[in-house]
């Protein structure tokens, strides 16, 4: 609890104490034998006037400064409003006091106001918590000494040294050292990974075990931890529908409800000789039960507690708009390779045609993929065995959707998929082989081909399950690699529809047309979401109506375009964040409509003078406290 909240919570415990022996006092009938009547009347205001400055002294304070301001009706200036009206009722002679009720409803209020702070505060913790995450300094060696320095100042390719037990301060890979790095703050892994030299670590981690030199890969402002920390500080201005409705609400509902109150309390006893006092302490009822800040507490609270909870499971979401988006989730589209594929290529097959040797063949198609950064090329290369000379290498062409054309020691070669060896006139021998087929031509002539396999992630399977159990109707998959390969790795996870052999405009086009049969099929109240990593799925990220990124290692450009990054890189999290939205969006609308219910209810009774101010303040203060309390359930997730 914070030094606000004890000094508040202390207020409410001494005013309280005051309040119940006034209480006391009054009901042995003291007052009345000390000041007799109306004597004892002037004497219970007095006395009931200190518990309520004492807390409230604030809550008047910023009613006044806020009509100052201009901005009146908020909950502090209704409060007082309403309280100063039930004291005020003291001045109406034959009328029963309600002294002790006026400092009551400021008291609950307060109560609700202490509610409000800790659950606020409570579903910031995670939010802090990640703030940690931030590395205060990087280790260098300067004249030959260890020496702290801000990690701003280090860039790509500096050295530094983590020391067990300190964090990462920027993305890079080990030169030297191994270590176990613990990586839960950003991905949600409860599992230590193991580090050893030439693995990829990213800032904001934990080194646990072993002293490890990195080699930075990107600068600070770039690293993973700048990035995170960037899209948690912009997550509280994206807000919701529901949200932004319920602020426009409040500013339509509060003067209205408040005008009704003072028409409630001036009409009846100007027009048709009411009761003052009654028809007073009427509108005064009325208008502590409109405060509306059941609603504008709650359902902010209950976004932010859904995208805090979300965090701690390293599932990072840009706003309460793309939370509730998730909520309405019908269709999930998925890119393969990175986002259900391990991403990780091995060649499994070298085929050479006639004439030619696998070592010639794998050796010209490895130099020809020299200066691709492709995760295929990259296996092609590390399956040559014989060292590459770049300089042999010439007009380097890469055919978005197709391969790599180039001179290798002058000669023209090919290397891609049949799309290309059509295109340049190439006869070649096509085959089914399982995996991603590189057809490779020399000189005009096919020369064979490589085959290359790339692994499903074992957790992407339960992933497609846990979708469809969650509700999702449609799973479907987007690829550029061969229908075949698509055909069977889609069979294998129990995806409903495949794309395959597309370029990546093909892809937006196809979502779009996704996003239509969506619209179509769910009247426009179900949601398409696009999970992919590499850079060239952004536009497709951008275009959904949920962007889904895999985060730890996805490329800048999917991470920025993207609404939602997963942390962990794991399919089966998607799942999870569909859940938890649909589970903040129950806890939304139930306060909704328990508000708005008890409200109009009480509303009505005040209206009809059977509701007393007692009442008034659980409509609400009780109303309140209750919704906060569900709306922290938000924030109570669990793998």
């Amino acid at each position: 609890m914070s030094p606000k909240q004890k000094r508040l919570l202390t207020r409410i415990i001494v005013a309280l104490v005051i309040f119940f022996a006034i209480i006391v006092v009054e009901n042995m009938g003291i007052l009345r034998a000390a000041f007799g009547t109306p004597g004892d009347v002037y004497a219970e205001f007095a006395l009931f006037l200190i518990p309520y400055l004492i807390a409230g002294y604030d809550v008047i304070a910023g009613a006044f400064r806020g009509l100052a301001r201009g901005h009146a009706l908020d909950e502090d200036f209704l409060m007082t409003v309403a309280t100063f009206g039930a004291f005020a009722l003291v001045l109406f002679p034959h009328t029963e006091p309600h002294m002790a009720e006026g400092a009551a409803v400021m008291l609950f209020f307060q109560v609700g106001e202490l509610f409000q702070s800790y659950a606020v505060d409570k579903s910031r913790k995670s939010i802090a918590d990640m703030m940690d995450i931030a590395p205060e300094f990087a280790n260098v060696i300067e004249e030959g000494k260890l020496k702290q320095v801000d990690p701003f100042e280090l860039a790509p390719d500096d050295e530094f040294i983590v020391m067990p037990g300190e964090r990462i301060p920027l993305d890079g890979v080990i030169v030297s050292g191994d270590s176990q790095v613990d990586t839960a703050a950003l991905t949600g892994e409860s599992v230590p990974r193991t580090a050893r030299p030439g693995d990829e670590v990213i800032s904001g981690c934990v080194n646990l075990t072993g002293k490890i030199v990195v080699r930075a890969t990107k600068p600070f402002e770039d690293s993973t931890v700048s990035r995170i920390l960037e899209l948690v500080e912009n997550a509280a201005e994206k807000k919701a529908r529901t949200e932004n409705f319920i602020t426009r609400f409040a500013r339509v509902y509060t003067p209205i409800v408040v005008g009704v109150a003072a028409l409630l309390a001036v009409v009846p006893p100007l027009l048709f000789g009411g009761d003052w006092a009654d028809w007073v302490l009427r509108g005064l009822t009325f208008l502590v039960v409109s405060c509306p800040c059941a609603l504008v507490i709650s359902v902010p609270l209950s976004f932010f507690g859904g995208i805090g909870g979300a965090s701690r499971l390293g599932i990072l979401v840009k706003g309460s708009n793309y939370l509730e988006a998730l909520g309405s989730t019908e269709v999930v589209v998925f890119d393969k390779t990175g986002t259900l594929t391990d991403g990780t290529f091995a060649v499994t097959e070298i085929a050479p045609a006639a004439d030619f040797t696998e070592d010639e063949l794998i050796a010209t198609a490895a130099l020809a993929e020299s200066f691709s950064t492709h995760p295929i090329a990259a296996s092609v290369r590390e399956a040559c065995s014989t060292p590459l000379d770049a300089a042999r290498v010439s007009d380097v062409e890469e055919i978005s959707g197709q391969g790599v054309a180039a001179l290798v020691d002058g000669k023209p070669v090919l290397v891609g998929n049949g799309k290309l060896m059509g295109a340049r006139n190439v006869a070649f021998q096509a085959t089914d082989a399982a995996g991603t087929v590189l057809y490779v031509a020399i000189d005009g002539r096919f020369a064979g081909h490589v085959v290359i396999a790339d692994t499903v992630k074992p957790e992407a399977k339960r992933a497609i399950a846990d979708l469809h159990a969650a509700g999702v109707k449609r799973t479907v998959m987007l690829t550029g690699d061969r229908a075949a390969v698509a055909q069977a790795v889609a069979a294998d996870l129990g995806i409903d529809e495949v794309h395959a052999e597309l370029l990546p405009q093909d892809k937006v086009s196809q979502v779009e047309a996704l996003l239509a049969a969506t619209e179509r099929d769910t009247r426009g109240k179900g949601k398409l979401a696009f999970v992919g990593d590499g850079i060239n799925d952004a536009p497709v990220l951008t275009r959904a109506d949920i962007g889904i990124a895999m985060g730890a290692m996805g490329s800048d450009a999917a991470i920025e375009a993207a609404d939602i990054v997963l942390m962990n890189d794991n399919p089966d999290d998607i799942a999870k964040a569909i859940d938890l939205a649909r589970h903040t969006m129950r806890i939304v609308w139930q306060n909704i409509v328990f508000a708005l219910g008890i409200k109009f209810a009480v509303l009505i009774l005040a209206a009809f003078g059977i509701a007393n101010m007692w009442m008034a303040v659980f409509a609400d203060v009780g109303v309140a406290v209750i919704a906060i309390l569900n709306a922290m359930r938000a924030m109570n997730v669990r793998e």
